[in-house]
């Protein structure tokens, strides 16, 4: 096999994503710090899993539209700083089959060369014995080898052999891999990729196993709903589908593939068709995936979500809005506003605070489910604004973030602009600096000043025995994070704060904030809050309920 077609690729990609998925937890638990956000494999899998969604359905032989079709989807779910990186990595990919009909191995080889340039380049600061060191050197050993006379799964293999062998090198690269034991957990998730697509022309697509994606994080939050480990699932989400009708038509129905994705994403599925009409039940996780997903295929007659904790009987603010599904209240009819913000948190008490704040959106999520490209894009939509400011509060998210800014500012309607915060104590502080009496550059400036105003520690638990910068953890013990800087590691959350503040205060310290999370209760919060304002009479306290998952506290220090 010379030269493959579009046919062939497309299995390829998607036999690259199942076996991505199929690893996926062995991957996040790669992960170096031992905070409860391992998330790498979890974040490259959805975002995969987007790119497969999106060209599932197509049976085009042009290996060039296969390619574009993979990396719009891929950019659509792009999560976390390794599904960002993933996303352009296949961007650049496609850039380098542009024109062409069919694919030979040095071709493919030059393609793969062009997705690392542009994968390295959506990175500011690139880090070596990362999945980028990986993608780079398995791209130019194959460029460095690649003959015309090769087949496919030749240069497959070539391209397999060293990105495998450049993963087992990470350790050398980064020395904090090579103190705790691990390959880079990024790196894997490349390998995964590639291992599968040569699967694909060699034994075949590989197949989903069974039920990965609900056992990996079963005690966090994911998109707003509880994983509870119990039948039902978060949201009661029931619809009507005109089928074929509609501007947002993209696929053609096919019920049989309709119903498998259905139940792949959900459970107490009804489904019944009449003709055009299509009326379907499902309790999910992600409402909002399973509308993207249906929308593809007509308009929506009627809609109804319900959250089955909560028995909220509305629709919540993002699904509703998204969909626009009452044409009196569409975006068209409404003015635009000058200005909007954006958050990202996770936790209903601060949500609250965000909003506060003047932040117009708040977009659920954090430490262990990072919003995709898509999130944030349906979020722009929504604020209805001709300039958004966007504050990811999290390393993980700045570049979904900043991928949802560019893909905006490309069609000219509508000016984003994400702030780098890091923290949610640098997001608050960014949105109480915005001022909208002045334009748009003084708040950039400003904005992104004060992100240096505050310094943040927070408490959560570690989920392994490690040891870090010479600092043993154990499992289960509460960490004190200034940073990366684990502080202190100790059995009780409220005796890890304590000594995490005893490191930060000092005689500078005018104002901390407090922020408690859902496993602690307000009256044991005000007791401590209590103890401390006398310990440290020179220092005004704020005490928040944020009521976020992972982290115990998290605290802010002006």
């Amino acid at each position: 096999m010379k030269e493959i077609n579009g046919i062939t690729l497309k299995e390829m990609f998607i036999s690259g994503a199942n076996h991505l998925y199929n690893n996926y937890p062995a991957i996040d638990a790669l992960n170096v710090f031992p905070v409860p956000d391992g998330d790498t494999g979890l974040n490259m899998n959805l975002t995969v899993s987007s790119g497969a969604k999106e060209i599932s359905n197509l049976n085009d032989t042009n290996v060039y539209r296969i390619a574009r079709a993979f990396s719009k989807g891929l950019l659509m779910g792009a999560r976390g700083n390794s599904g960002v990186i993933t996303s352009q990595i296949f961007r650049g990919f496609a850039n380098g089959l542009e024109g062409k009909e069919t694919m030979n191995a040095v071709q493919f080889g030059e393609a793969m060369l062009v997705g690392k340039d542009v994968a390295y380049k959506a990175v500011m600061r690139p880090v070596e014995g990362t999945m980028l060191t990986v993608i780079r050197e398995a791209a130019e050993v194959l460029n460095e080898k690649a003959k015309p006379n090769w087949s496919i799964v030749k240069a497959l293999e070539v391209m397999v052999a060293e990105a495998k062998a450049s993963l087992e090198r990470t350790p050398d690269l980064l020395p904090v891999l090579k103190e705790v034991g691990v390959v880079d957990s990024g790196g894997a998730g490349v390998v995964a990729i590639l291992e599968g697509m040569l699967a694909a022309i060699t034994t075949g697509i590989i197949q989903k196993e069974s039920a990965t994606a609900t056992e990996v994080v079963p005690q966090y939050e994911m998109a707003g709903a509880r994983i509870t480990g119990e039948e039902e699932y978060g949201y009661c989400t029931e619809f009507i589908l005109r089928i074929g009708a509609g501007e947002e038509v993209k696929k053609t129905f096919n019920e049989e593939r309709f119903a498998s994705v259905l139940n792949s994403q959900g459970n107490s599925i009804v489904m019944v068709r009449d003709e055009d009409i299509l009326k379907v039940h499902i309790h999910t996780l992600r409402p909002g995936t399973t509308l993207t997903y249906a929308q593809q295929f007509g308009e929506f007659v009627t809609l109804k979500i319900e959250n089955m904790t909560e028995q909220h009987t509305h629709l919540s603010d993002h699904g509703k809005d998204y969909f626009n599904t009452n044409p009196q209240v569409t975006s068209a009819s409404m003015e635009m506003k000058d200005y909007a913000l954006i958050s990202v948190a996770s936790g209903e008490g601060l949500s609250d605070l965000f909003k506060e704040y003047r932040v117009d959106y708040v977009v659920k999520g954090g430490q262990t489910m990072n919003p995709s490209t898509e999130d944030f894009l349906a979020a722009i939509k929504k604020v209805h604004a001709k300039t958004v400011f966007i504050l990811p509060n999290n390393g993980n998210i700045i570049l979904a973030a900043t991928q949802a800014a560019e893909v905006t500012n490309e069609e000219g309607v509508v000016n984003v602009h994400v702030i780098p915060s890091k923290t949610i104590p640098q997001g608050l502080v960014a949105a109480m600096n915005f001022n909208p009496e002045v334009d748009t550059e003084h708040n950039i400036e400003i904005m992104t000043e004060a992100l240096d105003a505050v310094e943040t520690g927070q408490i959560t638990f570690a989920i392994k025995d490690t040891s870090i910068d010479g600092f043993e953890v154990k499992k289960d013990y509460y960490m004190g994070l200034q940073g990366k800087k684990i502080l202190c590691s100790l059995p009780d959350k409220f005796d890890a704060l304590r000594e995490l503040l005893a490191g930060m205060i000092d005689e500078l310290t005018a104002i901390v904030t407090i922020i408690y999370g859902e496993d602690v209760e307000e009256s044991a919060a005000e007791e401590l809050l209590a103890e401390l304002e006398e310990k440290y009479s020179a220092v005004d306290f704020e005490l928040v309920n944020g009521g976020q998952p992972v982290y115990s506290f998290i605290v802010g220090l002006e």
